[in-house]
């Protein structure tokens, strides 16, 4: 076998069961997309139906059978686990993609615990939650994927985002600890971090047109990011090609930041 059909393999997701939240959102639905369009087979989680159903409607049709899509509060941590219990009963999920997070944006004394508990719940809790119950069928198989979606705002230069910003460090902690403890057992761990996208996200700002050149100035590469740029990336991750990166945070951000 010669090295480029090999490398090809390494690249193909089929067979593998990919549980993704946020996966209909601006950066998921790309990215839900590619990973169907690699072989793998989507547990896509969202609760805004109207995404729900752009993504859908925009899945060839050869391809519906293997995207199972799934409405669900990830506050909603009762019925979250109940669902998720479910899912790993029938086969071991192989991959998890913690995407889904909200992002309040306010000056800091302004939040009251409450509030900090909401993003928690959800960008941090359900990640928790989606992981442990992949777990034992990535252990018993010897083989896992899990991706964290964190943020260039732990870089700094952002105000008003404090809750955000601490859910998205610790996503980052948990990525290299569970990138540790379950490496042993063939599972990686990797977090992305995605720069400025013109997504929904950008809408808390209020001049578009002065963010917009604000991102150009600070990126080394003069155009705004795409969610295929994320797509690729992720697709990466999960697959057998990058079966030796673990605990390591990937920043796609056209330059703006360089660790």
């Amino acid at each position: 076998m010669n090295s480029i059909s090999s490398l090809a393999e390494r690249f193909s997701l089929a067979g593998k069961r990919i549980l993704y939240t946020g996966a209909a959102g601006g950066l998921g639905l790309a990215t839900t997309l590619e990973l169907l369009a690699l072989g793998g087979e989507v547990i896509a989680i969202d609760n805004n139906a109207a995404k729900v159903k752009e993504l859908n409607d925009a899945v060839p049709s050869e391809q519906g059978d293997r995207l199972t899509l799934l409405e669900i509060d990830l506050a909603d941590h009762v019925t979250l686990q109940r669902q998720l219990a479910d899912i790993a009963r029938t086969r071991a999920i192989d991959v998890v993609i913690n995407n889904a997070a909200i992002y309040p944006s306010k000056p800091f004394e302004e939040y009251s615990l409450e509030d900090m508990r909401a993003v928690h719940a959800i960008n941090v809790e359900a990640a928790l939650l989606c992981t442990r119950a992949a777990l034992p069928g990535m252990r018993e198989q010897g083989w896992g994927r899990i991706i964290n979606v964190s943020s260039i705002t732990l870089s700094g230069g952002w105000a008003n985002l404090t809750p955000y910003v601490q859910s998205k460090g610790a996503l980052l902690g948990l990525t290299r600890s569970w990138a540790r403890e379950f490496g042993p057992w063939g599972i990686t761990c990797n977090a992305v971090a995605p720069g400025a996208f013109p997504t929904d996200a950008e809408k808390i700002h209020p001049n578009p047109e002065q963010y917009n050149q604000f991102v150009l100035d600070h990126q080394a590469l003069k155009r705004r990011g795409e969610p295929i740029d994320i797509a690729g990336v992720i697709a990466f991750l999960t697959s057998d090609a990058a079966s030796f990166v673990t605990g390591q945070s990937i920043g796609v951000n056209g330059g703006w930041v360089m660790d």
